[in-house]
């Protein structure tokens, strides 16, 4: 206790400025637990669809293997079911056609090489080794060739009391694709324009709050902020799943009836996406610019951080839009105020990085309207004209 007692005698007495460090900080913690939160609540109701999908595969396999087959081991069937349904969203049918491939190439030599040899550790190491041996023979991807051996390993480890049940494996395996197909295609397919759109949310949230955040460190001039804010747009993880949730989106509305209709939204939106992503990565090269005007303390003009503003809300529409489906006129009205406000910051007067960063806005301007749709050459002659006329005033 005297020790104790001694420390706080000698320790420096709190200033105001380390409470307000300990409060920004716990503040800044709570707000990453909101985000965390927020963010596994997303992804809980983008998946929420693949557990109550998994579950009826599950349940109808069983009930065909079992009670409409009399399959007497019939647990490969929800099994192979589940499978399909849990493989990865992107490009499910041809991940569902290579674990079937897989599974079959397993099952079989697993139960050819246990016919003669029975089973024991040298069995086992064998059989997965032919079993890949063939995978690859049959140009299998990384994904096949796993599922051949793992199955392999489970046919030769797991040796059944009864004999002679190669063919119901094999039908086991059938069924529980062909299940899982039926359930994700058919009988409760995702919804395409839904799953694209929840997955392009962070995306967007994250462009608009950057570029917000850019809009705020041109006004106060912080170049700290502005560079936070370059830091954060180097992130591509969401456009990867951007990808992925348009690639499966594809995929159902090919091959699902019960969402045909949805393609022409979705060939609107995946031809969108495709020059929206153009604007994001142009972006970074907006912010290195404004980050670098700031501290070189060259003139920022108030239509400058204008642009930047209107710019994001042009973001903020143009996904509306595009989840939607309707026309974006909206879209390309607020796009043509950032070129308007950036011919206003132009003849302001600008230095060298200001300069720099109008011709990004610009060439960004041009991405969101081709997103809307506007071929390249109306694209160009609106935002030439604008420009021109907003300067002429």
């Amino acid at each position: 206790m005297g020790v104790l007692r001694a420390l706080r005698r000698h320790a420096a007495p709190a200033t105001d400025a380390d409470g307000r460090r300990i409060s920004a900080a716990l503040a800044e913690l709570g707000r990453r637990g909101q985000r965390s939160a927020a963010a596994r609540l997303r992804r809980l109701r983008t998946y929420l669809v693949l557990a109550v999908q998994a579950g009826l595969a599950a349940a109808l396999a069983w009930l065909i293997s079992h009670e409409l087959l009399r399959t007497s081991e019939p647990v490969f069937a929800p099994v192979i079911a589940v499978a399909v349904i849990a493989t990865s969203i992107d490009r499910r049918l041809r991940r569902s056609v290579e674990l079937l491939v897989g599974v079959t190439v397993g099952i079989g030599v697993g139960d050819l090489l246990i016919a003669g040899t029975g089973t024991g550790p040298w069995q086992i190491g064998v059989i997965v080794a032919l079993a890949i041996m063939v995978a690859i023979l049959l140009r299998g991807s990384s994904s096949l060739i796993t599922q051949a051996g793992g199955t392999a390993v489970l046919i030769a480890s797991l040796t059944p009391t009864t004999q002679d049940l190669e063919v119901p494996r094999f039908v086991n395996a059938g069924i529980g694709g062909a299940v899982g197909l039926s359930v994700a295609l058919l009988l409760l397919p995702l919804h395409p324009l839904r799953l694209v759109r929840r997955r392009a949310n962070p995306l967007f949230e994250l462009f608009t709050s950057q570029l917000a955040a850019t809009t705020r460190a041109l006004r106060n001039r912080d170049a700290r902020q502005a560079q936070d804010a370059l830091r954060a747009l180097t992130q591509d993880t969401q456009l990867r799943q951007l990808h992925e949730a348009l690639q499966a989106a594809r995929e159902v509305v090919t091959y699902s009836p019960f969402r045909w209709n949805r393609r022409g939204t979705l060939i609107q939106y995946e031809e969108g996406a495709e020059h929206m992503e153009r604007a994001f990565r142009d972006s970074r090269g907006l912010v290195r610019r404004i980050a670098s005007l700031i501290r070189d303390g060259e003139p920022v003009p108030d239509a400058l951080p204008g642009a930047v503003g209107r710019l994001c809300s042009a973001l903020r529409l143009l996904h509306r839009d595009l989840s939607a489906g309707r026309e974006p006129d909206r879209t390309r009205e607020e796009t043509l105020w950032v070129v308007t406000e950036a011919a206003r910051a132009t003849e302001a007067g600008l230095g060298f990085h200001g300069t720099a960063a109008v011709a990004q806005l610009r060439t960004m301007a041009h991405d969101l309207l081709r997103a809307t749709g506007l071929d390249r050459s109306d694209a160009r002659t609106l935002i030439r004209r604008t420009f021109a006329a907003a300067r002429a005033r």
